[in-house]
């Protein structure tokens, strides 16, 4: 039975296509940015890691992956979070060092951070997000990793933080025109092994969002296209909504419930579920995203779980899916329709592989520390000796 006459709300948030060929230009552009840093002549010995935000969001799962690659690597690496904070209670129960600033709003952790760095031992201070590069604005030995594209108030404060930076660093090729000047490290995902898929007992297609429920993440698109679906094929499909509508605006909720009114009988709302349980329960993932994406980390884990998936041209989720992803227009609800249809009836499975492939090359733990280590070289950023002897004479995936 469907729940989707389930009212929306607003709640609180609780929780590249790497060019191989410029490998040489990446290090040469590194090495200039980074040889007038302040560190001194035996490089860097430590690695703060500061949080933009006390939640685990997509900027917060990269900052835990980023610790792990680092200590992988034999890099001394401690996080800065805020107390209270769910990355706190992650980033202890994962082993990670940390230090523990006691900060309950963004401002509050702004005003902490900035406090803290005044005195912050010798290192390299990683300002994981916008907020910890404004915070520390102005201060040696940092380097800057945005993870959202700035625009307006947002890209003067972006300008102003990257100042006598280390390094700036984006996660695709499509954020450069947003942050020019910047590198491009991608982001990576954990392995997600689906447990025990199963088929819908009515034989529908599922068809599987997950994420924030907002306008911008095209909920309303994909909402158009499910009902054309169903006028086309009556009860052929079904929606999965995993989510929730955190920090979304009254007027957008409103809107959103209008559009989800047509489909409400074919739509199931999970809520927020783990990543692995929930593609247990779906056959296509669609990312219908309308604004432009910095990145696309729900289509690379997606694609580590050997999901089909669709996305929308927003951004850089076709950099994510690559040549054989599936892409429509952002916003084109008939577009959508066509291509779901097209996927549901062909070779999906098929489809599912090629995007794992992509993702094992590209986006997976493995390729993600190869970069690391070439990033942790180029900073003079120092390792134990056992990890750098482990290191040597290892290539890996170019940044």
């Amino acid at each position: 039975m469907s729940d989707a006459t389930r009212p929306l709300r607003t709640v609180e948030a609780i929780h590249a296509i790497d060019d191989r060929d410029l490998d040489g230009a990446w290090k040469a552009a590194l090495l200039l940015q980074a040889e007038h840093a302040g560190r001194g002549s035996d490089g860097f010995r430590h690695v703060f890691l500061a949080t933009d935000s006390g939640h685990l969001d997509g900027s917060g799962l990269m900052l835990l992956r980023i610790a792990a690659a680092l200590q992988e690597l034999d890099v001394e690496v401690t996080a800065v979070l805020p107390q209270p904070s769910p990355m706190l209670v992650v980033a202890t129960r994962e082993g990670i060092p940390v230090i523990a600033l006691p900060a309950r709003s963004r401002l509050a952790w702004m005003y902490a951070l900035r406090w803290w760095d005044r005195a912050r031992p010798p290192g390299l201070l990683w300002c994981n997000g916008l907020a910890p590069a404004v915070a520390t604005a102005g201060a040696p030995d940092r380097l800057v990793h945005l993870h959202r594209r700035p625009s307006g108030m947002r890209a003067l404060l972006a300008r102003l933080a990257r100042r006598d930076a280390v390094t700036t660093l984006v996660p695709s090729i499509s954020m450069l025109e947003a942050v020019p000047g910047a590198l491009v490290l991608p982001n990576w995902t954990d392995r997600i092994r689906r447990a025990a898929p199963s088929a819908d007992e009515d034989r529908r297609i599922r068809i599987g969002f997950w994420g924030r429920l907002g306008l911008d993440e095209g909920v309303q698109v994909l909402a158009g296209a499910l009902e054309m679906l169903d006028t086309c094929m009556p009860g052929h499909y079904r929606l999965v909504l995993a989510g929730e509508p955190v920090c979304v605006p009254e007027e957008d909720l409103a809107e959103l419930e209008e559009a989800l009114g047509p489909v409400a009988h074919l739509t199931h709302r999970a809520g927020w579920v783990d990543p692995a349980a929930f593609f247990d329960t779906i056959d296509l993932l669609v990312v219908p995203s309308i604004v432009e994406e910095a990145f696309g980390l729900v289509a690379a884990e997606a694609m580590a779980a050997r999901m089909p998936v669709i996305v929308s041209d927003a951004g850089a989720l076709p950099e994510v899916v690559g040549p054989e992803g599936e892409i429509v227009p952002a916003g084109d609800s008939v577009a959508l329709a066509e291509r779901i249809a097209e996927l549901t009836v062909g070779s999906a499975a098929a489809h599912g592989r090629a995007l794992f492939e992509r993702w094992f090359a590209e986006y997976s733990p493995a390729a993600g520390t190869a970069r690391m280590r070439t990033l942790v070289d180029a900073l003079d950023v120092r390792r134990a000796e056992s990890g750098a002897a482990r290191a040597a004479g290892i290539a890996g995936p170019a940044l």
